[in-house]
């Protein structure tokens, strides 16, 4: 009879993990689904986002690791529209995100702040509106943010100063406002890639110019 419950109580367990890896798989597939609901797709280059399967690694446009993690999602140039969402900031193995040269509206959510091991952010030459999230700050192993050629306004979040890994920082083409930080990855990023923004005052004087200067 224990022989019997041992057994019993064995294979509720492997169904109990099972259970859980295919949550887990699929936790990722479902935050990309939820972004392909939100885009329209002309040239159908999402058909093969299929919720159904246990992850999104055989996806089009979807790179994974050994685990079965996502790493990279590459959909530049592909004619899509629509707006981003929240359930990106889920994919916390993300390292590329590239989704520049399409149509993309609304605004940068602030759960991309989420994505921990992001390295490259590329939203550039879309039709993106709203502000630059202070939380892509928290982006400690960001190297590439490219954000030109939108309809951004606000400041430059001071935040993104601390992020020591940024190695290129474009937000030129857009209605930014304030000045242009000076301090941590800054000092070395040239003006070119902020200009085209008619109210940004340019670079800020430490102690001598406020950083928000009519900047709403």
């Amino acid at each position: 009879m224990a022989a019997v419950i041992e057994t019993q109580s064995l294979g509720f367990l492997v169904i109990v993990l099972a259970l859980a890896v295919s949550v887990r798989g699929n936790s990722e597939g479902d935050a990309l689904y939820a972004l392909r609901r939100s885009l329209s797709d002309p040239d159908n280059v999402l058909q093969s986002w299929d919720p159904n399967l246990v992850n999104p690694c055989t996806w089009f446009h979807v790179t994974c690791n050994g685990d079965n993690h996502v790493t990279r999602v590459d959909l530049g140039n592909s004619k899509l529209s629509g707006h981003l969402v929240p359930e990106l900031g889920k994919l916390e193995h993300l390292q590329y995100l590239e989704l520049y040269k399409n149509n993309i509206q609304g605004t940068i959510p602030k759960e991309l702040g989420n994505l921990k091991s992001l390295i490259s952010l590329d939203l550039y030459n879309n039709n993106i509106s709203g502000t630059i999230p202070p939380s892509l700050g928290k982006l400690k192993n960001l190297v590439f943010l490219r954000l030109n050629d939108n309809q951004l306004t606000g400041p430059i979040p001071r935040e993104l100063s601390s992020v020591s890994s940024l190695k290129v920082v474009d937000v030129s083409n857009n209605n930014l406002c304030g000045t242009i930080p000076t301090s941590g990855p800054f000092e070395h990023i040239p003006l070119n890639n902020f200009e085209h923004n008619p109210r940004l005052e340019g670079p800020e004087l430490l102690g001598l110019a406020s950083y928000d200067t009519n900047c709403s």
